[in-house]
């Protein structure tokens, strides 16, 4: 039997998954804040309607699927995103329909330093929308950034508007969506690369047109619903950047694109990403952010306020004093065994700020005998006093 970890797959432990349970505790409370309601899926659905409605296999997430098989034969598969889940959750409910998922989607695909096998998915979602709502889910994310600390940039475009410059460019309707993908690239391949790779469908030339300055591509019917996004954003006070070549890679996008790239100098990464789309014919619109490229991002200071009891041989008293401290939601754990040297590497060892011993001489004087583990200070306080300083940190 081996320990080793699958390829593309992860632990994690102590300060990381506490910085993670954080991360998700603060977007939860800001999709909420915006009105969306908790849904929760199945991480395993039926292959057939994992594909349905995006059956174009050569969509990276579609041909990506981990496919598995019961033991009745029946084709299944795991989740690769939440959004293909819509189509059963939003039937017969009152439009607009907002709801939110966080958690873990899976991609049958090569791994690197930052691309998983299993990864957190955050996203939120509504079913009966228009582009208000589309710059309103640009606010949340705005909201959610900003909270964790994280420098940003939203780019936008339209799918829509993409398939007017490749109408102008004649060109064919079955390498529309290769072309798509191979454009959906730029950020990731040098533009050699890409334009090289375009050369097969005799459309290189298109990477040109991207180059060329805003005001040219106002004469494209859909670039007006760019800027009514753009109207919308500024009244949520939200920058966006116009990006031309923004394509999304899902070919079931149709109509505005965002896509949020960090402006950390070291990552030039995809933070979230969305658009519009349909569900069951309905218009609809999100975004879906990955929780392990924002706990890498995110600038927040995890506030530690936990405790250790040291029981010297008086387990009863320190049990009740655990259980006091929980009831006012401090982080308690409790040492009742020998050795208070061990007591206290372990301690250190988990980065517990407070110490309190519980002994014959503390209970002889009616208190508690109190160490703050960073700077080795100790002071003799009555119950009271002490839940103070624990949650102050003022020793």
């Amino acid at each position: 039997m081996t320990a080793e970890i699958v390829k593309g797959f992860q632990d994690y432990s102590e300060e990381q998954a506490l910085k993670r349970a954080e991360i998700k505790k603060i977007i939860q409370e800001q999709f909420e804040l915006y009105g969306f309601m908790p849904c929760e899926t199945p991480i395993i659905e039926y292959e057939d309607f994992v594909k349905q409605g995006n059956e174009n296999s050569e969509d990276e997430a579609v041909s990506d699927i981990f496919k598995l098989q019961d033991k009745g034969k029946r084709k299944l598969a795991l989740r690769y995103e939440f959004t293909f889940q819509l189509k059963r959750l939003a039937e017969n409910k009152k439009l607009p329909f907002k709801r939110y998922q966080i958690g873990e989607v899976f991609r049958d695909e090569p791994t690197s330093k930052n691309r998983f096998r299993q990864f957190t998915q955050c996203d939120a979602d509504i079913v009966g929308n228009s582009v208000k709502d589309e710059a309103e889910i640009l606010a949340l994310t705005s909201s959610i950034l900003n909270r964790l600390g994280i420098k940003f940039t939203i780019n936008i475009n339209n799918r829509k508007f993409l398939n007017e410059i490749l109408q102008e460019q004649k060109i064919k309707e079955k390498d529309k969506q290769a072309i798509i993908r191979e454009i959906d690239k730029l950020d990731k391949l040098p533009e050699k690369e890409v334009r090289k790779n375009l050369r097969k469908y005799k459309a290189e030339k298109i990477l040109n047109i991207f180059k060329k300055s805003e005001s040219f591509f106002k004469k494209f019917e859909s670039y007006k619903e760019i800027e009514e996004l753009k109207k919308y954003c500024r009244l949520y006070n939200v920058q966006v950047k116009f990006q031309p070549s923004l394509a999304r890679g899902l070919s079931y996008y149709n109509g505005n694109v965002f896509e949020i790239k960090t402006e950390n100098k070291n990552i030039k990464e995809t933070i979230a990403a969305g658009g519009s789309y349909s569900v069951n014919k309905i218009p609809a619109t999100g975004i879906s952010f990955g929780l392990e490229r924002l706990s890498e991002l995110a600038k927040i200071k995890l506030e530690n306020k936990s405790v250790l009891i040291i029981s010297i041989a008086q387990d009863k008293k320190s049990i009740k004093l655990a259980e006091n401290l929980r009831k006012q939601n401090l982080r308690t754990e409790l040492w009742t065994e020998k050795g208070i040297s061990k007591a206290l590497d372990y301690a250190n060892s988990k980065k517990i700020p407070f110490v309190i011993f519980l002994g014959k001489e503390e209970i002889k004087k009616g208190k508690i005998k109190l160490r703050n583990m960073k700077t080795g200070r100790e002071k003799f306080l009555k119950e009271k006093g002490f839940t103070r300083i624990l949650k102050t940190k003022g020793l």
